[in-house]
């Protein structure tokens, strides 16, 4: 058995959609955001870094891995799953992968930011931000046009892009004239273990969250 302590954030799907694509069992343990609960010392001890998601392995002596990016690698190796094993294959991958942790979560993760959350609006911060994600999804426009999926067959590296690129829209950032990047958005969205895995945690959980609240939670974070 694995629990998975998550929260509804794209880093977070990433996590509940890797296991539901490989068939799984787990427990969702939602974190309170909210709350900092992500800081309490008994989380810490699993994730040094203080955020979600982190797994733990029950069957594995309560093996943690944290870092959603590592936790996709991690599943796909325990599951032989969504990774190719030949070395050239594995590594286009492993490259899309690390596109997604190093570029596209990074700057669209900024552009939330600056766009949503700053209580003073910055325009050169907006603008860098926004613009940077565009000229990425672009680049992945560019792959998706050559390739139905980032690394040939689907896999841990559209796992890993798609919950970022499937709310451009909260960062203020367009996909208009993206045609292959909207067609993988809506390919991606229409599997069923992706959709189970997005609304974990649970949709009650996520729609009674005030907008406001979400905006004052994440400047009191924003000051940590």
């Amino acid at each position: 058995m694995i629990d998975l302590y998550t929260a509804a954030t794209p880093n977070g799907w990433k996590a509940s959609i890797m296991l539901e694509e490989v068939g799984l069992p787990y427990t969702v343990k939602p974190i309170d955001l909210g709350s900092l609960e992500q800081k309490e010392a008994w989380y810490l001890a699993l994730n040094p870094n203080g955020r979600i998601p982190t797994l733990v392995d029950r069957e594995a002596n309560d093996f943690a891995v944290f870092e959603s990016g590592a936790i996709l690698l991690y599943l796909a190796e325990k599951t032989g799953k969504l990774l190719p094993q030949d070395a050239a294959t594995r590594s286009v991958a492993i490259q899309w992968l690390m596109f997604q942790m190093g570029g596209v979560g990074p700057m669209q993760g900024q552009a939330n930011v600056f766009f949503r959350y700053a209580p003073k609006k910055i325009q050169f911060a907006i603008d860098r931000y926004q613009h940077e994600t565009r000229r990425l999804y672009e680049v992945l426009d560019r792959r998706l046009a050559q390739s139905a999926y980032l690394a040939g067959d689907y896999g841990i590296a559209d796992i890993a892009t798609w919950p970022w690129v499937s709310i451009a829209g909260w960062a203020g950032v367009e996909t208009y004239n993206l045609p292959h990047l909207t067609r993988w958005i809506d390919e991606i969205a229409a599997r069923p273990a992706v959709q189970r895995g997005r609304a974990v945690p649970a949709a009650r959980e996520i729609e009674e969250i005030d907008p406001d609240e979400i905006t004052q939670t994440a400047r009191k974070m924003l000051q940590k």
